[in-house]
C-alpha cells in the first residue's frame, strides 16, 4: 500500500425527510488500500457508498477522485456513468442484475458503446474467463440470472464490477454467502490486486474478514463518522464497542436435552428446475430443545428444503411429519396451521409486501384471527396498537407502524419479521439466512431470539452460509450439497467448509 490518495469524500451529508442518513462524513482511501467500512444496520453505510456512485445526490459535501495525471479532481455528483468513468466500481448488497439475461450478458451489459453493431462476444468470454481464474469466483455464463441462487447472483455482481477494469472497488456485503474457502480465496485475490493498485472499500458485519484482510477500517455510527483504526491495531471488542458505544453481548446458550420429533422429513425428493433447486432423498429431524442448522453453499438445495418446510414447494417424493401428524396438503397456509414459523432468505421479495404499511405486515399471517379482523375488515385500531407493542418489543425502528414496510432499513426488517414469527410461539421455525446483512447487534438480536425460542420448546432448522453462526447455534449439524444431506460428525471450521464445497465427507 502506497500513502497516493485516489478518493476524499469531503463533508457529505444526506436526509431522507426527517432522518439523517449521514452527517457531514468525510473519508479517504489510498492507492491499493483495502478499507473496511462498519456501522450498525441504518448507520449510513450504504447510503454513503451510493453518494460516491452516484446513486444518491448529497445535500452537501464534495469527491475528488485521482486522475489519469497528478492530483486529484471533482468527481461529478449524482450520476453514476461518471463513477464509472472515473474508475469506481460498486457490487450492491441487493442485486441490480437483469433477471431474464445470462450472466454473460449482465456481466458484459453498458460496457461497449451503443454504437458499436456487433457485441465482441469471443474477446469479452475470454476475459471473463481469466476474472474468473483470477479472482477464484465461477458462474454458469450461459444461466440466466433469473434461474440462479443468492450466492451465484452475487458472484455474477462482483465479476461485472472487476470485468470494468476498476481501479475503486466497493462491495457491499461481498461474503455474505460465500463459504470460508471461498471468502478467503475472494480476500486474497483481492489482495493480490491491491498490491497491483487496486483500491478497495467493502462493508462487511462479518468481523473475522474485516481484521484479516483490511488494512485500515473506518466507523460510522447515527450517520456520523465516529473513528478510523488501523486494522493490526484492532480486534473484535474494540471495532463493536465504536460501532454500538457498548460491548455487545454475547447470547448464552444453554445445555438442554432434546425432545420428542417436532418435524420429520422422510426420503424427501424435489425435483426443481435445476440441480440447485433440488432435493434428492433426503432425511432430518428437528426436535423441541434444538437447534439444527444446514451448513452449505448456496445453490445447493437449500432453496427447495426451504420451500417444502414453508410450503412454497410441494415434495416429489417422501413425507413432511410435524407433530407426528403428516401433512396432507402443501400450501403456506396449511404450514402455519401446523405450527410453523418462517424467517425467510430473502426478507424483501418473501418476507414483506412492501407496499403494505409495517402494521398489516405485523399481522399477514394471521388475517383469520377475530382478533386482527371482522367479516374480513381489519379491526384497524388492534392491527395498529398490536404492531406499536410488537415494534416497542423487538426495537423496530422506522418511520412508524402506519408507513411502507419498504422504507424501513434490512435490519428492522428482519426485527419485524421476528416479531411476527416469534409472538405466535410456533413449535417450529424454519431460519433461513436470518441474520445475513445484519450488524452485530442485530444478529445478535436474532440468536438470543432464537435460543429463546429452543429453551422454550421449539424445534428450529437454521440455514445458514455462515459457518460462525451455524457452529455458534447449532445442536447438530447438517451438510448440503448438489441436493444430498449428510450428517455432519465433526465441528471442525475447515472440515466443514470442505464438506460445503463437496470436497470431502
Amino acid at each position: 500500500m502506497t500513502a497516493n490518495k485516489v478518493l476524499s469524500l469531503e463533508g457529505l451529508s444526506k436526509r431522507f425527510g426527517s432522518v439523517v442518513a449521514n452527517d457531514d462524513v468525510s473519508l479517504d482511501l489510498h492507492r491499493g488500500e483495502i478499507l473496511a467500512l462498519l456501522g450498525e444496520n441504518g448507520a449510513g453505510k450504504t447510503t454513503l457508498m451510493n453518494m460516491l456512485f452516484g446513486h444518491y445526490l448529497p445535500d452537501s459535501g464534495s469527491v475528488h477522485v485521482a486522475g489519469e495525471g497528478e492530483g486529484l479532481r471533482p468527481l461529478p455528483l449524482g450520476h453514476p456513468q461518471a463513477a464509472l468513468q472515473a474508475g469506481i466500481g460498486m457490487v450492491h448488497q441487493h442485486f441490480t442484475l437483469a433477471e431474464n439475461l445470462s450472466a454473460f450478458d449482465n456481466i458484459m451489459l453498458g460496457s461497449e458503446p451503443l454504437s458499436r453493431l456487433r457485441r465482441d462476444r469471443a474477446a469479452g468470454r475470454t476475459k471473463i474467463e481469466q476474472i474468473m481464474t483470477d479472482s477464484g469466483l465461477r458462474a454458469e455464463l450461459e444461466v440466466p440470472v433469473g434461474r440462479m441462487s443468492v450466492g451465484e447472483r452475487q458472484r455474477v455482481e462482483i465479476l461485472k464490477a472487476l470485468y470494468r477494469d476498476v481501479t475503486i472497488l466497493v462491495l457491499d456485503e461481498p461474503t455474505a454467502v460465500l463459504t470460508p474457502q471461498e471468502a478467503d480465496t475472494l480476500f486474497e485475490n483481492i489482495g493480490a490486486m491491491a498490491k497491483e493498485g487496486l483500491s478497495v472499500i467493502f462493508i462487511s458485519h462479518k468481523l473475522r474478514e474485516v481484521l484479516a484482510f483490511s488494512h485500515r477500517i473506518a466507523v460510522l455510527r447515527h450517520g456520523m463518522k465516529v473513528g478510523e483504526i488501523a486494522s493490526a491495531d484492532a480486534d473484535e471488542r474494540t471495532i463493536a464497542r465504536m460501532m454500538v458505544g457498548a460491548d455487545t453481548p454475547e447470547a448464552e446458550r444453554e445445555s438442554l436435552e432434546p425432545g420428542a420429533p417436532v418435524l420429520r422429513l422422510e426420503n424427501l425428493s424435489v425435483v426443481g428446475r435445476s440441480r440447485r433447486d433440488s432435493l434428492s432423498d433426503a432425511s432430518l429431524t428437528v426436535r423441541r430443545h434444538e437447534i439444527l442448522g444446514v451448513a452449505g453453499v448456496s445453490g445447493n438445495g437449500q432453496g427447495a428444503l426451504a420451500g417444502v418446510i414453508s410450503g412454497l414447494m410441494p415434495p416429489s417424493a417422501g413425507t413432511v411429519v410435524i407433530d407426528n401428524d403428516n401433512v396432507d396438503g402443501h400450501d403456506p397456509l396449511t404450514l402455519i396451521r401446523a405450527g410453523v414459523g418462517r424467517i425467510p432468505e430473502d426478507r424483501h421479495r418473501d418476507g414483506i409486501v412492501g407496499s403494505m404499511s409495517v402494521a398489516e405486515n405485523m399481522v399477514i399471517e394471521r388475517l383469520d384471527d377475530p382478533e386482527v379482523q371482522t367479516r374480513g375488515f381489519l379491526k384497524r385500531d388492534a392491527v395498529q396498537s398490536h404492531a406499536e407493542t410488537l415494534a416497542r418489543d423487538y426495537d423496530v425502528r422506522g418511520p412508524g407502524v402506519e408507513a411502507n414496510a419498504r422504507l424501513l432499513s434490512g435490519g428492522n426488517i428482519q426485527k419485524m419479521i421476528l416479531a411476527r414469527v416469534f409472538e405466535r410461539s410456533p413449535k417450529l421455525i424454519l431460519a433461513n439466512q436470518p441474520t445475513r446483512g445484519l450488524d452485530m447487534g442485530a444478529a445478535a438480536e436474532v440468536a438470543r431470539r432464537l435460543l429463546e425460542a429452543r429453551s422454550r420448546g421449539a424445534g428450529i432448522i437454521l440455514i445458514s452460509e455462515d459457518l460462525d453462526e451455524i457452529l455458534s447455534l447449532s445442536d447438530r449439524i447438517m451438510v448440503i450439497h448438489d441436493g444430498e444431506m449428510i450428517e455432519a460428525d465433526t465441528r471442525d471450521r475447515e472440515t466443514l467448509g470442505l464438506m460445503m464445497a463437496g470436497e470431502a465427507a
